[in-house]
């Protein structure tokens, strides 16, 4: 067998797990309320302005088609999770099925997504941070409150924030079911006051046109714009359901909690996104929420609830840390899985004794996420996390349905349902999606794989544990 196709058995993969079996307490209110606080973050709380920028009032469609998009890769996930409940989610999936070298590049592109989505949300958060330090006169200078890019020198609340939560993962912090809950409950309680208080101001005629940039167009700069350009965008607002994924093994009823936990809180995001971007687009022009890095604060603000404005900004100063923190612990898994198959260094798979944590790992992906997070804005970091993504999305596609043919008669605790048409529609939809992409992000991405494929070929490739006989 070629070095590239060499693939895991699915019996040593749920071999495995067998061995180190969690104990099954989750049933579908704590997967959904799971899922609800890794999805809802930046996406909501900040891409809003950036999306009608580029779809005027239709970023609610864009909402809508990312959804779609992502619902469809949700069941496949689901499918692959309960057939192999084990960590590293896609990669380990691609390995199974598709090969090494697939889950090589796979893997690769999930290092980028996670480490560029901590930068991003970082920049988010800072975007909330920031809005009442200026409020509140705090005196802190502008420059240090934007990244070059953006016109300033560093943004140094963005550093701080990726430093301080790399710090609580080093030391061993991790999030409970129930802070995890308080903090969903957080979120949502703002969100809903922010739409309470935005209703009396609603203005129908913010919404027309509707679809000033059509599904599809350029602008004079060349820029895309339209429905479908904010949607490859605002997709970064759908990430998280895949945390749902990893608790398969510890779902009471797999077959029907991880169904409902994962479709569940994929249509309620998306409700609750669209809500909120039709509140705010009602209180102010879609084009004046594109000027501003916080807009549903500024939507408060210029509505005379200046205290209300502070309040949702400091709900999303509360609760985005913990999304940061999901998706950092997430990379370290990567990593450390993949160390562990020998394609990275194995020193790189060791944990701390005292804390159970991959020290090196997280304070490596902590220093990345600070870099990315202090010099880059927001629109070109999700960006480019959104081209990692949808590879993911379409290799966990793709390999369920090569399983469904290579071995129809195998076991599943959870079926996707017209798995013939989902399957397609997620792999098509993914790659509309990337296709959508601004053609910056995309060379970045070939660029970040084209150096990946080198280490594989020149290093993972010759150290992988599968290449040695009895490994």
């Amino acid at each position: 067998m070629a070095a590239w196709s060499r693939r895991k058995s699915l019996e040593s993969v749920s071999g495995a797990a067998q061995e180190h079996r969690l104990k099954p307490t989750l049933s579908w209110p704590h997967l959904m309320a799971l899922g609800v606080g890794a999805i809802v973050g930046t996406g909501i709380y900040t891409l809003t302005g950036i999306g009608a920028g580029i779809a005027g009032p239709a970023v609610i469609a864009s909402f809508a088609l990312a959804g779609a998009v992502c619902a469809c890769a949700a069941l496949a996930y689901a499918e692959m999770a309960t057939m192999m409940p084990v960590a590293g989610s896609a990669y380990t999936y691609s390995y199974a099925v598709m090969g090494e070298l697939i889950a090589w590049i796979v893997g690769w592109s999930l290092m980028l997504e996670y480490t560029v989505v901590c930068g991003a949300v970082s920049v988010g958060w800072s975007a909330y941070a920031s809005g009442v330090m200026v409020s509140e006169h705090w005196g802190v200078p502008q420059a240090l409150l934007a990244g070059p890019l953006d016109g300033g020198i560093v943004n140094l609340p963005a550093v701080l924030i990726s430093f301080a939560v790399a710090g609580l993962l080093v030391i061993g912090t991790r999030e409970s079911a129930t802070v995890n809950f308080i903090l969903v409950l957080v979120k949502l309680v703002a969100l809903g006051a922010f739409v309470l208080l935005t209703l009396p101001s609603f203005d129908a005629a913010h919404f027309t046109p509707f679809a000033p940039n059509g599904t599809f167009s350029l602008g004079p700069d060349g820029a895309k714009l339209g429905i479908v350009p904010a949607a490859s965008l605002i997709f970064f607002a759908f990430y998280g359901f895949d945390t749902i994924s990893t608790a398969a093994e510890e779902a009471k009823n797999p077959g029907r909690d991880l169904a409902i936990g994962i479709v569940g809180s994929m249509v309620l995001c998306t409700l609750i996104y669209m809500v909120v971007a039709a509140a705010a687009i009602g209180a102010l022009p879609a084009s004046d929420l594109a000027k501003s890095a916080e807009p549903l604060a500024l939507a408060l603000r210029v509505l005379n609830h200046p205290v209300a404005a502070n309040l949702v900004a400091t709900a999303a100063i509360v609760a985005l840390p913990t999304v940061i923190m999901v998706f950092m612990y997430g990379q370290s898994r990567i990593f450390f899985v993949m160390a562990r198959d020998g394609l990275l260094p194995r020193s790189w798979s060791a944990v701390s004794a005292r804390t159970g944590t991959p020290v090196l790992m997280t304070i490596i992906t902590g220093v990345v996420a600070a870099a990315i997070a202090g010099f880059f804005p927001l629109k070109d970091i999700a960006e480019l996390a959104n081209a990692g993504t949808l590879c993911a999305f379409i290799a966990v596609a793709a390999s369920m349905m090569i399983l469904r043919l290579r071995e129809p008669a195998r076991p599943r605790i959870f079926r996707t349902p017209l798995w013939w048409l989902l399957g397609p529609l997620a792999i098509l939809g993914c790659l509309y999606l990337f296709w959508n992409l601004p053609e910056i992000t995309k060379w970045r991405f070939l660029i970040w794989n084209v150096f990946g494929l080198a280490v594989y070929v020149f290093y993972a490739m010759r150290h992988s544990r599968l290449a040695r006989p009895g490994a």
